[in-house]
């Protein structure tokens, strides 16, 4: 025990660790996985996740929408011609409907001065589709890819209309329209050299339509080493990704007569579901906003439509899971009348937007691909079931520091049943009520120390507001309040106890609690990717918001991630961590996960419990300064988030010294260091809420009132940053051109044959500086949008090396 704390922590009554299901220690099932145990050093360098050992992967979910009057524009026009919105007219002539149900609807489709409509449709003519292009259209309406005499989709008719001219158009959503585009590029140019081609159809498949947002993961897979950068390297792919989805939609733009005809695409990163398509929510039925707003699933699956009813499943037992927690609310005593603003019947959570990295360990993905190895899925489940527990404590400094989603509650949004979103299924009570009681003290709920929450009518609320001068509050990662980014496992069914089975085990319960689905896969905050299911064998970090920076937020963030996990794994090779120090209780789970929720509202502490059964976290708080007694709950322990955090950062500088001097990322724990001291200047959750109040004139969040804010957030989001993400893009793409300038001999010859067919004598750094201003305002004519994209598809070919060509 540590000296230099005025507290003593108790310890708990922990079981046993429990048996190893068929081996008999952690060191036993590394030893097979291939660690070597013949030194500390050896040992270090042969763990999983090390310098060397570690790929990297990233999947991102993008924010489309369309700019255009009403008359032009796809999702205004399916709304006043739907059935729900003609039926309810005719209900409210009738007097069996409210007639403001109408004149709201009409208020949205009218007043809109930004003529931005988020996550809208597309229309153009499909003669204007290359002969590829229309190949592939008719592939993906097959109802089974697989099988092309199942004939087309059930619901084939409604990608296409027929416009007053008699002609065809089709009605696309964004997700599906860039691997539209990209097609067309490739169909289009009938002399493309073939290393171009082959690369452009290997990509088609890595643009998905799934879910509300455009989703696109990695084209290749990234090792992580410092030769290529660590963490850096995957923030290149990530940006350069971005990159061509960008010139893909601007393509679109223009091929398909999508500016001729009134409308503008645009895609970009941005965390929250758009405020009036939150409003536009609360206006219709769970079942049409559905219709307006999920996916088609055209791209990524066989069948398709399969996939499509899947996404409804989610959305109908998210939205169900909003309006289960207002009871388990009411039992944690944090609603304690009747009066309560219901959830709507309709959750917008699914349109949140992240971004996952997925780490791979070549050692364990090759082990497990070895049946001589002896290393099998039990014990890759048993390591990794560990591995996630001890991360998940390490998790909090990810939070607002790498990536945040700043937004702005008002007074008004502080219904409980409203501002805690999904945590009553992350938190147990205690730490629902503690965080619920430190949350209304951080925004000042109260009048000369009097609590004043809102009472229910909206009226009511802001007269409250107005008199009493209460604001609301700003929260670094509303994300992570806003989604179900994990779930809270249940006493009989722990999801992380090392057994196979468990994830199967929890659903279930789960679903017999009303709260999930046996169909949906276990949420959690980092996600082990299994062999058997992936094909390879690592970890999924589903934490990452909005990166104010790829290059350095993306980056840094990427290396601590990497640090942790192979700490992780060194914990469990030197005997210093096992499942019976991290007990699988729902209580302890959400001991931790407290302090990783309690960072993204933006809350300075936390309680832990002087008695608490977690060994690990115990011994983390002793190396925590600043810890005392709680006087209002006693037995308890009060940690400033900020010394927890500068803890784990010690923790991580000196029990990983061997790891941060093997991945050279001395820097990189500099950098963390800067963020956590001064969080205003260098934390992504400071200069993503400078960057938005510039947007908004104000000099804090506090000053203008929650709308503007948001709404100011979201043109940050779509101008300035996605232009700054663009330049980003562009700045690694010249390093790429740099280097094959300098080197072309050192290109095979198929690839040097391609570069001189798109660039035509000219120098590629050259060319990237000539048209880079117009593709930063996004003025670039198409001809020059066709060149670049060769040369993008080029450089994916050059990192993919032998195996993409």
């Amino acid at each position: 025990m540590s000296t230099q704390h005025a507290f003593t922590l108790e310890e708990g009554g922990t079981a046993p660790e429990a048996p190893a299901n068929g081996f008999h220690s952690i060191r036993q099932a590394l030893e097979l996985a291939g660690v070597s145990f013949a030194s500390p050093r050896q040992m270090a360098a042969s763990l999983p996740f090390t310098a060397g050992d570690t790929t990297a992967g990233s999947e991102t979910e993008l924010q489309a929408v369309v700019m255009g009057a009403k008359e032009a524009v796809d999702l205004p026009q399916i709304i006043e011609r739907s059935n729900y919105f003609a039926n309810i007219m005719k209900r409210a002539a009738a007097g069996e409907a409210p007639r403001r149900l109408v004149s709201d609807l009409e208020r949205f489709l009218n007043d809109n001065p930004s003529r931005v409509w988020e996550n809208s449709w597309v229309r153009f003519p499909r003669r204007l589709l290359s002969p590829f292009a229309a190949h592939l259209f008719a592939a993906d309406l097959r109802a089974d890819k697989g099988n092309p005499a199942a004939g087309l989709r059930s619901d084939a008719e409604r990608f296409s209309i027929t416009v007053a001219e008699g002609e065809e158009h089709l009605r696309l959503p964004i997700s599906y329209l860039i691997k539209l585009s990209l097609a067309d590029h490739i169909g289009t140019q009938g002399i493309l050299p073939p290393v171009i081609r082959r690369t452009g159809i290997r990509l088609l498949g890595h643009y998905l339509n799934d879910n509300t947002s455009p989703e696109t993961f990695s084209f290749n897979v990234v090792p992580l080493s410092p030769q290529t950068g660590m963490g850096r390297g995957i923030a290149r792919e990530t940006a350069v990704r971005f990159l061509l989805t960008q010139l893909l939609v601007s393509y679109a733009n223009g091929q398909f007569g999508l500016e001729r005809s009134g409308q503008q695409a645009m895609i970009y990163f941005a965390p929250h579901p758009p405020v009036r398509q939150k409003e536009l929510n609360d206006l219709v039925p769970d079942a049409f906003y559905r219709e307006l707003f999920m996916s088609p699933c055209l791209s990524g699956w066989d069948r398709g439509e399969e996939k499509y009813r899947y996404m409804q499943l989610c959305h109908q037992v998210l939205s169900r899971s909003q309006l289960n927690a207002v009871a388990k609310l009411r039992e944690a005593g944090i609603i304690c009348n009747n009066l309560v603003v219901l959830p709507n019947v309709s959750s917008v959570s699914l349109a949140n937007n992240g971004t996952h990295v997925s780490l791979g360990s070549r050692l364990l993905t090759g082990a497990l691909g070895n049946p001589a190895s002896g290393f099998t899925p039990r014990h890759e489940k048993y390591l990794g079931d560990l591995a996630t527990k001890v991360i998940e404590h390490f998790l909090p400094l990810f939070v607002g520091t790498y990536s945040a989603a700043p937004y702005r509650l008002a007074y008004t949004d502080f219904h409980p049943e409203r501002a805690l979103g999904f945590l009553p299924h992350e938190l147990d009570y205690t730490h629902l009520r503690m965080l619920w009681r430190r949350w209304r003290k951080k925004a000042r709920l109260s009048f000369f120390g009097t609590p004043i929450t809102p009472f229910g009518p909206q009226w009511l609320d802001r007269m409250a507001s107005g008199i009493f001068g209460l604001k609301g509050d700003c929260v670094p990662d509303y994300r992570l309040v806003d989604y179900l980014v994990c779930i809270l496992s249940t006493v009989r069914s722990p999801a992380l106890d090392g057994t196979p089975g468990n994830a199967d085990r929890l659903r279930k319960d789960l679903a017999d609690m009303g709260v999930f689905d046996e169909q949906m896969s276990v949420y959690l905050l980092y996600k082990q990717r299994e062999f058997a299911k992936m094909g390879f064998s690592g970890f999924e970090g589903r934490y990452y918001s909005q990166f104010e920076s790829i290059a350095e937020d993306m980056g840094r963030g990427v290396d601590i991630q990497t640090l942790v996990t192979a700490l992780a794994f060194k914990y469990m090779a030197t005997g210093m961590v096992s499942h019976a120090d991290i007990p699988d209780d729902p209580s302890v789970e959400s001991e931790r996960r407290q302090i990783f929720f309690g960072a993204a509202v933006g809350i300075p502490t936390f309680y832990v419990h002087r008695t608490s059964g977690n060994a690990f976290l115990r011994r983390l708080l002793e190396r925590t300064r600043g810890i005392r007694a709680s006087r209002r709950y006693p037995g308890y322990l009060r940690v400033t988030l900020h010394e927890y955090r500068r803890a784990l950062l010690r923790v991580l500088a000196e029990d990983g010294a061997d790891l941060v001097e093997m991945m050279g990322l001395g820097e990189t724990l500099r950098d963390l260091s800067a963020r956590l001291d001064d969080p205003d200047r260098y934390s992504a959750a400071g200069r993503l809420t400078r960057g938005i109040l510039a947007e908004v004139n104000a000099s804090s969040p506090l000053a203008v009132n929650a709308r503007e804010f948001n709404e100011g957030a979201e043109r940050y989001y779509r101008e300035t940053l996605r232009r700054r993400h663009l330049a980003e893009a562009l700045r690694f793409l010249e390093e790429d051109f740099a280097q094959i300038d300098r080197e072309p001999s050192g290109e095979d010859e198929a690839f040097r044959k391609a570069l001189r067919f798109v660039l035509q004598g000219e120098q590629a750094t050259a060319y990237l500086s000539r048209i880079r201003e117009e593709l930063l305002r996004g003025e670039a004519p198409l001809p020059e949008l066709r060149r670049l994209i060769n040369l993008v598809l080029l450089t994916v070919h050059r990192d993919g090396g032998d195996a993409n060509s």
